[in-house]
């Protein structure tokens, strides 16, 4: 998988106590990487950081990465081959409740991660994932191109166009040069789902907490359409876009998008039905009910073209999906309902993307 390149490697995650981190973690654990993991705490009671275990099996700092002079020790002292920066505020509605938390978590946090990558100046491939939501959404029906506008109409989204922002100034000024060892690529992804989130005010997260407890969901937005993918999809695309940035100058300061297949689109009410049928509802309408409570703006459609990252990573979604709709339910089914090891089941349904991979002769499963 991705040319062992990760194999004995040291890769510092940022967020690595997040849904996407954790997943992360297990994958490069998996891979043979030895992880170092930098975040403030654990975002989400309970979460999938600490049902998997995870901090007895990396080496684990409780640290904000908006304090500099720490950040900047601990990438000092570890000198990480890779890392992968995901450490964010990632929820809308948080955004709105407290704008400047997400702001210097988000520009501040990226900034410093950046600058004392520049300051320990040793080799180390970094992969700084932003979001979808970096992009200006005008509501276009195409999807977004890697060169198109920045920004957004609310904090969250302002908060991600201005990280990518920075993200480009240092690249010129700092990581562009020939005397620089930092080699640095921009991903993005959006509307992720799958077994293990926990954060509030995600849809699939409303769901089974609901269910678990055999409550109707409320949901505010029923005809909202969102390119869903599972969460495995855009880490995938990160690790190739780490191994191909390793590997290649070429893809030093390049960004790109990870997306689902054109027909993961779906409405908020489509896909919680789909889910709802792995929880035996025999009437779907017995899952949710809709309200008309909308306390803060929501795009009505954000999808991504991830031409780019077809064209020069040879990398595409590989779920279909059901595929995607059976990973997430059966997660979480299996954890509020039965006594499996969680551990186990998310290397479970990792080796079952990569045979799913392998089958579709995806190039990262070399």
């Amino acid at each position: 998988m991705f040319n062992n390149v990760y194999k004995n490697k040291k890769v510092l995650v940022t967020g690595h106590t997040g849904f996407k981190g954790s997943w992360l973690t297990v994958w490069l654990l998996k891979l043979g990487a030895d992880v170092v993991g930098i975040s403030k705490d654990i975002p989400s009671d309970p979460s999938m950081f600490h049902e998997l275990d995870l901090q007895h099996q990396i080496k684990d700092y409780r640290e904000d990465i908006r304090d500099l002079q720490t950040v900047q020790k601990i990438i000092a002292d570890e000198k990480p081959d890779f890392l992968f920066h995901l450490a964010a505020q990632p929820i809308v509605s948080t955004s709105y409740a407290d704008p400047i938390e997400t702001i210097s978590s988000n520009v501040m946090g990226t900034t410093n991660v950046l600058h004392a990558l520049k300051e320990s100046n040793h080799h180390c491939t970094a992969v700084i994932i932003t979001s979808d939501k970096a992009y200006d959404n005008v509501e276009q029906i195409w999807g977004y191109k890697e060169d198109d506008k920045m920004g957004g109409k609310d904090i969250y989204s302002g908060s991600k166009g201005a990280a990518e922002l920075i993200i480009k100034s240092y690249f010129h000024s700092f990581f562009k040069s020939p005397e620089s060892r930092v080699k640095m690529a921009v991903a993005r992804a959006g509307n992720v789902i799958g077994g293990g989130d926990w954060a509030k005010d995600r849809i699939v997260v409303d769901c089974m907490t609901a269910w678990s407890k055999g409550e109707k969901v409320e949901i505010r937005s029923p005809d909202a359409t969102r390119p869903w993918q599972h969460v495995l999809e855009p880490l995938s695309g990160y690790l190739t876009l780490g191994e191909a940035l390793q590997r290649d100058d070429f893809f030093h300061g390049e960004a790109f998008n990870f997306g689902p297949r054109a027909e993961q689109n779906s409405t908020v009410k489509e896909l919680l039905i789909d889910l709802s049928a792995y929880w035996h509802f025999k009437n779907p309408e017995d899952a949710y009910r809709v309200t008309g409570n909308i306390p803060f703006h929501e795009a009505g459609l954000l999808k991504l073209n991830c031409d780019k990252a077809l064209a020069y990573l040879k990398w595409q979604a590989n779920l279909a999906y059901r595929d995607m709709i059976r990973f997430t339910s059966e997660w979480y089914y299996d954890f509020y309902n039965s006594d499996t090891d969680m551990y186990e089941k998310t290397i479970a349904q990792i080796e079952e993307y990569e045979a799913i991979a392998r089958k579709r002769g995806l190039l990262w499963t070399k």
